[in-house]
């Protein structure tokens, strides 16, 4: 460029307005454009979709977003980047810009409703995020984001596999989720000292009522004791039903949570409704 600034844009804006990546809220900025194309198909984007994302950082996915769909709602919660953003949203008419946390934002109010949920999601936040868009957002039938690799593989985990709990459930009850592909470090500015991935989803039905969110919490809130003992810790007196529920279901009665998959959970959560 001939004011000597680089062009890629996250590069560009880096300088031009002095931004230092902030170590303790998980700052690491898209620096290399070429994976924007690759989050474009994983995403399946369309001129009708509206998306949610999740740490603007410095806009390059912002922008890339903006061009292609109908509405673009971005959530930052550093105000100090909101320069480098307003410098990135500001050409298009179709974006919102929300400084705040995203885990405290009322999701369900944007205006219009997210669709899609498309990110490079702070480490720190990941599953959370996800998990809390699966619930406050009805509407929105895709997720594609870059998460550490053990988080997307935490989702994506299949029932017996050391990686499987709570969150793979949850996420699971209401969505297809799979791990899609690594992203390479370099990517990245600065460099993190974690391996990526990113992870889609795709929802197949309605999130997981509060109740059944709650009886996945307990139910593997002490990994090492049989399922119905974990129950009966939160909630005393359910040991017998829930032992009667797992055998009706066709596993032992002293199985433990990893054993059960997330339609199980499901099932047992309604079986102990009924009895309760």
């Amino acid at each position: 460029m001939s004011d000597g600034l680089p062009s890629q844009p996250s590069l560009r804006r880096l300088a031009q307005f002095q931004v230092r990546p902030n170590r303790e809220l998980g700052q690491n900025f898209l620096v290399d454009s070429n994976i924007l194309g690759v989050i474009e198909r994983a995403a399946e984007l369309g001129p009708g979709d509206v998306c949610l994302e999740i740490g603007g950082g410095l806009g390059v996915l912002s922008e890339y977003l903006a061009a292609r769909c109908a509405h673009v709602h971005v959530v930052e919660v550093d105000r100090g980047l909101e320069p480098a953003l307003r410098d990135a949203l500001d050409p298009f008419a179709n974006t919102t810009l929300h400084l705040a946390d995203a885990m405290a934002l009322d999701l369900a109010a944007l205006d219009p409703p997210p669709t899609k949920v498309v990110a490079n999601l702070p480490y720190g936040i990941a599953a959370s995020a996800i998990l809390r868009t699966i619930e406050q957002l009805p509407q929105a039938t895709t997720w594609v984001a870059m998460v550490q690799k053990e988080v997307g593989q935490r989702l994506a985990a299949r029932p017996a596999t050391p990686a499987y709990g709570v969150p793979s459930v949850i996420a699971q009850l209401a969505c297809e989720v799979r791990v899609l592909r690594a992203v390479s470090r370099t990517v990245f500015f600065p460099v993190p000292n974690v391996d990526s991935v990113l992870v889609g989803l795709r929802r197949t039905g309605p999130a997981a009522p509060p109740g059944l969110r709650a009886l996945v919490q307990q139910a593997f809130a002490h990994r090492r004791k049989a399922l119905p003992r974990s129950l009966d810790l939160a909630r005393p007196g359910v040991r017998d039903a829930a032992r009667a529920a797992l055998e009706a279901l066709g596993f032992p009665p002293d199985a433990r949570a990893e054993r059960l998959g997330p339609e199980d959970f499901r099932a047992l959560y309604e079986r102990l409704e009924a009895a309760a």
